[in-house]
């Protein structure tokens, strides 16, 4: 089990998404110890903040890295069951004498070693960042690696074992379950913020007490300001006090092992009903026992008693119905079939979608046509473009993904094909967001019109570019999320569906500027199909 681990560790250390969220780890600890006269905080009470010393930054840069490393490092450990069964790998440890329970529980401690090591670079950044700020030199290893182990660690066993648990689950092993992760995600966080959160929750608690009891005995006043975690703008620096780190006590602490050990036993759950790539186990072998191809029946010859081994083939002759064919593309006028295209993509991309997806998306246009335009805009519109996200994280990359490139490659409209693809994207994303766009026209509102049309065609474009050029729907959904998180959060630089609104009007980007990135887009999503068609020739 233990060589299992540290195969699939290795593994998951050689791949790009590891090192993107190892930078970002190093990225959000640069954030949680800010220069001193910096206007940002990550770990604040009030206006007041930690002096830099080991205590504060292993504390601050522990927390931030609780929200980077459970909410992103998920995405980087989830796909290990699934890696093993698309390169074969899964065959093996089918044949292989292991028990169920102990390939999960591998699995488990290979995404707790790959979550584990990016946690070990970010406490290897913390003593850097202390000595590179100078407000206190001393450094405190106990007191700097302590919330590293007590706080952060024990979170990441829960998302290394929640990681295991959804690729077990057939609802959850696909794009839904990356979806119900960035949704759920973020409020399990949030709640983890209470102080009665259970297993001490992302042991906000201690921390907060500790700096609240040390301000009061210094005799300040917070004024009602409380504890916060998370990146806030602040309009002056903070003002630095001495904390030499809290007191976690012996109920904290048991806390935490529970919430490990529960880890451990939801990660040993799966193998209840893990088939563990067996065909004999799987639905689909239950419907087909025998996947082995018969062998090839003897060819009868005339006279009693006498057969024929079969045929051996020869060299194929011009006229050989086995000679290799050579296929030419025809020439075709562009747009010449492009209405037909266009409905044969549409029907593609749309039944991706199960008729109860298509009854709360109905739910989601009814809605829109309910509420007033500001609402419709600002609630509505945002659930709208974020319902459809599994279907548009299909554009540009469902040929690839589906071994169908070499089939398509002699299609003789390739450019159109492209643009009916592109063209049955914004035909869903202006079905689904129908019902606001109605409101904003019966209520005259030019600008939200724009916006709203210009956040129409982005998002298809954003996803046919991403997909053209990684060949996997994956990327999409992993940077359209926390795009449209940003406009959900009202920040008005990140919203390009003019779902932000100061004084009845968009605030985010102007409408020209969106259409403007919407055609580089699709530019490059055109001239990277056209370089790789002209590869193949």
């Amino acid at each position: 089990m233990g060589r299992l681990a540290l195969g699939d560790f290795r593994d998951r250390i050689r791949r790009p998404a590891y090192a993107v969220t190892l930078l970002a780890a190093v990225g959000l600890g640069l954030l949680a110890v800010p220069p001193a006269d910096g206007h940002w905080a990550v770990l604040a009470i009030g206006s007041y903040r930690g002096e830099y010393n080991s205590a504060y930054v292993g504390a601050a840069t522990a927390l931030a890295g609780t929200l980077w490393l459970t909410l992103g490092g998920f995405y980087v450990v989830r796909k290990g069951l699934g890696r093993d069964e698309e390169t074969g790998v899964g065959q093996l440890l089918a044949a292989a004498p292991l028990r169920n329970v102990e390939l999960t529980l591998a699995k488990f401690l290979g995404n707790l070693l790959v979550l584990g090591s990016m946690l070990g670079v970010l406490a290897l950044t913390a003593p850097v960042l202390q000595l590179v700020r100078g407000e206190d030199r001393a450094l405190d290893p106990v007191a700097l690696l302590t919330p590293f182990l007590v706080l952060t660690l024990p979170l990441l066993a829960a998302t290394a074992a929640l990681a295991v648990l959804f690729e077990t689950v057939p609802l959850l092993r696909g794009g839904l379950g990356n979806v119900t992760w960035f949704t759920f995600a973020p409020a399990l966080l949030i709640a983890g913020e209470a102080p009665g959160a259970p297993f001490g929750g992302l042991g906000l608690g201690p921390v907060a007490a500790s700096l609240r009891d040390t301000l009061a005995a210094r005799g300040i006043d917070l004024g009602g300001d409380d504890f916060s975690l998370g990146l806030t703008k602040t309009d002056s620096p903070l003002e630095a006090f001495r904390w030499d780190g809290a007191d976690y006590g012996t109920g904290f602490i048991a806390q935490r092992l529970l919430l490990v050990l529960l880890a451990v036993a939801m990660a040993a759950l799966p193998a209840l009903w893990f088939t563990r790539f067996d065909p004999a186990r799987a639905r689909v072998a239950e419907r087909h026992p025998d996947r082995t191809a018969p062998a090839p029946a003897p060819v009868p010859v005339r006279g009693p008693g006498r057969t024929a081994a079969p045929p051996v083939p020869g060299p194929a002759g011009p006229g050989s119905a086995s000679a290799p064919r050579t296929y030419h593309r025809s020439r075709s006028r562009f747009g010449s079939h492009f209405g037909r295209l266009l409905l044969g993509e549409a029907r593609i991309l749309f039944a991706d979608g199960s008729r109860w997806w298509w009854l709360a998306a109905a739910g989601l246009v009814l809605a829109g046509l309910s509420v007033p335009p500001d609402t419709g805009v600002g609630a509505v519109l945002p659930a709208a473009w974020v319902w459809p996200v599994l279907l548009w994280s299909r554009l540009g990359c469902r040929s690839a993904e589906n071994d169908l490139e070499l089939l398509l490659g002699a299609y003789p409209a390739g450019r159109a094909r492209l643009l009916a693809e592109w063209a049955a994207g914004v035909l869903l994303t202006a079905l689904i967001g129908a019902g606001v766009l109605v409101r904003l026209a019966v209520a005259g509102d030019a600008s939200g019109v724009a916006a709203w049309s210009a956040g129409a065609l982005f998002i298809p474009s954003l996803a046919l570019a991403l997909g053209t050029l990684s060949r996997t729907h994956r990327l999409f959904q992993a940077l359209y999320l926390p795009l449209w998180y940003l406009v959900v959060n009202q920040i008005a630089a990140a919203d390009f569906m003019g779902a932000v609104r100061r004084a009845g009007h968009p605030a985010g980007p102007s409408p020209v500027l969106v259409t403007a990135v919407t055609l580089s887009l699709l530019t490059a999503a055109l001239l990277t199909r056209t370089a790789r068609r002209a590869l193949r020739d």
